[in-house]
């Protein structure tokens, strides 16, 4: 009797060079280590919503026992890309490069329903690859608050009735109550100690509009510590959002301007380019596989992802000054999924935080579980995303501490909103911040006790 041997591999079912690598799937041995990370088999039990299931799926598309089908593009969907598998892992398989790879695909074979597909165009490539036209979309939330429309908008909860998913929106939406950032602000302020270093800081899309004071914190605290910052005004949104939502050509056209505009073909190069997103890190991190094919950009993408350095990753590779200013108040610490799943930067954000004079550390049960944020996965999953912020939201509460700080726009906006569903005592701050912001306040506070 003899055995069936597999199908042959399908001949069409991948149709980009971003395909999931057969070796790197092969790696999964499916022990189950990943189940208990994974949140989405957490909130929902299904195997195939946990990383080995999908990998499975995966394998299925690529030997061709499988189909596309809305069934299967379901499960891809529903992951939140936390890549908390990977530390989970004994295997270390690529979780998160594999799922990138599988949504590219997904993206290319059109699975998408169309108006879904219309709206990423819209807003991903019509909006954000755009600084100006993000500031002016800055401008139309800042008049939707101030003018009092938005607080009226909930308060009726009309548009939680009629539009939920625009309700949804609403309430991720950032406090627009402080100037925009601005590229040039950078090169404005002047390292107060010896120059030891440069640097280039990526201002991204959202955070110069959701939070402009983290960047001047960042700006203020490195040329604290003798590091002359810039940011090039050519610099366009970094393309995390576009590679995860499976978007890869746009995310290679706005790396490609974003390393023209950082390491243009000279020998004059920063030492480091900042960033203070962690999403935006990981991505800016990985240029270098993103443009592996890329016979111009080869090179030049793998020297910019060398070079990539998140905030509190420098600071502590430099040695940074301990700050003497007192901030009397207990925080809890949230691992942004991709500063520490995706970088493997734990310990520094919290040797900046242990830094501060007064301060006290109070630390979640699990502080680097996903809060639900991932992106737009918020708002496109927002299902499964409240249910993983209420979970969250109950460790973060259980520290009794007065504020939570974190190290990812994404994250904070998650939080924000997860202060003001869950914490009906009040007891915490209604903001969160940034830690970089943090080591900013205790260095003012410092300078203000030193002129007395």
């Amino acid at each position: 009797m003899s055995i069936a041997s597999p199908p042959p591999p399908s001949e069409t079912i991948w149709l980009t060079e971003d395909r999931p690598d057969a070796a790197e799937l092969g790696l999964c041995v499916h022990c189950g280590f990943c189940l208990n990370a994974c949140p989405t088999y957490h909130d929902l039990g299904v195997e195939t919503d946990s990383p080995r299931g999908r990998i499975a799926l995966m394998r299925g598309l690529d030997s061709g026992r499988i189909e596309w089908s809305p069934r299967v593009q379901q499960h891809f969907d529903q992951c939140l890309q936390c890549r908390a598998c990977e530390t989970a892992c004994p295997s270390k398989v690529p979780y998160g490069r594999l799922m990138e790879a599988t949504r590219a695909e997904a993206f290319a074979h059109d699975k998408w329903p169309r108006r879904q597909r219309i709206i990423w165009r819209l807003i991903m490539r019509g909006l954000f690859p755009y600084p100006r036209r993000m500031r002016l979309a800055g401008y139309g939330l800042m008049l939707y608050q101030r003018t009092g429309l938005q607080a009226v908008v909930r308060r009726t909860g009309l548009l939680r009735r009629f539009a939920p998913r625009l309700a949804d929106i609403d309430e991720l939406s950032p406090v627009a109550d402080k100037p925009f950032y601005a590229t040039n602000e950078a090169g404005n302020v002047r390292p107060t100690h010896p120059v030891r270093g440069r640097a280039a800081l990526v201002t991204g899309c959202m955070m110069p509009l959701a939070y402009p004071e983290t960047h001047r914190a960042t700006v203020r605290v490195f040329t604290r510590n003798g590091i002359a910052v810039d940011a090039p005004d050519a610099q366009v949104c970094c393309g995390a959002l576009h590679a995860h939502g499976g978007d890869v050509e746009a995310a290679r056209e706005l790396a490609k301007r974003n390393i023209d505009a950082f390491t243009p073909e000279s020998d004059d190069l920063p030492d480091a380019i900042l960033i203070n997103a962690a999403g935006c890190g990981s991505h800016l991190k990985e240029y270098g596989h993103l443009l592996r094919n890329d016979p111009d950009y080869k090179e030049r993408a793998a020297a910019f992802a060398a070079r990539v350095r998140d905030v509190h990753e420098y600071l502590v590779e430099i040695g940074f000054e301990s700050p003497h200013g007192r901030i009397e108040r207990t925080v809890t610490y949230q691992d942004s999924c991709h500063l520490s799943h995706a970088q493997n930067v734990r310990s520094a954000p919290r040797e900046v935080l242990r830094s501060i004079p007064g301060l006290t550390l109070s630390e979640m049960r699990k502080p680097d579980k996903c809060c639900g944020s991932a992106g737009i996965y918020s708002v496109v999953q927002s299902e499964i995303s409240q249910r993983v912020l209420a979970e969250k939201m109950e460790d973060v509460l259980a520290t009794n501490a007065e504020q939570v700080c974190t190290a990812n726009p994404g994250c904070m906006l998650q939080l924000d909103a997860g202060i003001a569903r869950f914490d009906d005592e009040r007891r915490m701050m209604p903001r969160s911040t940034h830690a970089i912001e943090l080591l900013d306040e205790a260095y003012r506070l410092g300078n203000e006790g030193e002129s007395r």
